[in-house]
């Protein structure tokens, strides 16, 4: 145990007034930007007898987040309208300080603490059963928050899913070409610009007030889902961080295109690359299997087309930072941005071919969950 950190957490776990003598903490290898640590504390069990109570704290990089403040508001409504709706299931529960605030700022960073749950999580499944559950968890997700108003939020990621702007972004780049990279990326650049249309149709239809808003999570992966350390029956969504208000197809596009790929989304083997139409089901099942009876006739019909928009959107992103020198997205090589983009519009293209069956699928699901 280092002294120097022990002395912060327990600094920490007084400013956001948790009870009971600190006892241990360790180290949670998570993701590459934040710090998070299990962090016990020594608690009277009600009879006498002592127990363990476990916390999670984290330190956020003010690098990758730059509106700490609004990204803090943004998950205390959230959790806290869930909290309201299901007081007595299991919630993400995020401390307050004595001044009701979720967050401590640093010059670097700012700490947050919330609940234990023990738990696992996968990166990758073969199991169509965690697959489906975790479109549940996502589902649910959305179901509970179906009446909360998203324009109390807070955008704290400007545009992110406005995929015309991304085309826009790309277009100008192009042009400018700064790292003489162009050349080499003209097949996949015409490929994206000649389906523009198609894969800014839920931008368009949003500016058209076609589509409602609602809160979003933004990064629907399989491991940002909890489930039983036995049964592996999903538990709750985590990882808010993105939380803003959107549509309902880009939570499930994007859940599909990371999920539902036969191959990594950084194959270079893109003969291998398309869509598992098994584990597209078992997703939209368990989806639908909680949002159907909210979710509008329209927004059902997007569900199958989104998943192309999702496809393509971040081809644009991958092939727009190839264009730049790669400033954004961590490579492992010079071309491996290219790699990603010629991966992302090859499922692309699959789903274009599988788009019937696709929304065959989503509209038998919600048949079925609205009877």
């Amino acid at each position: 145990m280092n002294p120097q950190e022990a002395r912060r957490l327990q600094q920490v776990g007084v400013a956001f007034k948790l009870e009971g003598p600190f006892f241990s903490y360790e180290e949670i290898n998570q993701g590459n930007v934040n710090h998070t640590y299990k962090v016990n504390y020594v608690r009277d069990d009600g009879t006498g007898m002592a127990t363990i109570k476990p916390f999670l704290m984290q330190k956020v990089n003010l690098y990758a987040f730059k509106n700490p403040i609004q990204l803090m508001e943004n998950i205390d409504r959230v959790t806290e309208h869930i909290r309201k709706k299901r007081p007595d299931g299991l919630n993400l529960h995020f401390h307050h300080t004595a001044d009701r605030k979720t967050y401590i700022m640093e010059s670097d960073g700012f700490w947050r603490v919330c609940n234990y749950v023990p738990s696992v999580t996968f990166d990758s499944v073969d199991d169509i059963g965690i697959v489906r559950s975790a479109g549940e968890a996502f589902g649910d997700f959305q179901m509970v928050l179906s009446d909360f108003d998203p324009t109390q939020l807070h955008y704290t990621i400007p545009d992110f899913h406005n995929t015309r702007k991304r085309y826009e972004t790309l277009i100008a780049d192009l042009e400018k070409d700064p790292c003489a990279k162009a050349a080499e990326a003209r097949a996949e650049a015409e490929w994206l610009l000649s389906v523009m249309e198609k894969a800014c149709s839920l931008t368009d239809m949003q500016a058209r007030g076609e589509l409602p808003l609602r809160v979003t999570h933004n990064d629907t992966k399989i491991n940002n889902v909890l489930f039983d350390e036995e049964t592996h029956a999903p538990l709750l969504v985590i990882d808010l961080d993105t939380v803003m208000p959107g549509l309902v197809g880009h939570d499930f596009g994007d859940a599909i295109r990371f999920a539902a790929n036969f191959t990594e989304e950084d194959s270079p083997d893109t003969e291998k690359t398309g869509l598992d139409l098994n584990v597209f089901w078992a997703f939209a099942e368990g989806f639908l299997s909680k949002t159907a009876t909210v979710l509008t006739e329209r927004e059902i019909e997007t569900l199958a087309p989104s998943c192309f928009v999702l496809a393509c959107e971040l081809a644009v992103r991958f092939l727009d930072d190839y264009i730049l020198g790669s400033p954004y997205f961590k490579t492992n090589y010079p071309e491996h941005n290219l790699v990603r983009t010629r991966c992302q519009i090859a499922l692309a293209k699959d789903m274009l071919r599988k788009m019937d069956a696709m929304d065959a699928i989503v509209r038998a699901s919600a048949a079925k969950y609205r009877a």
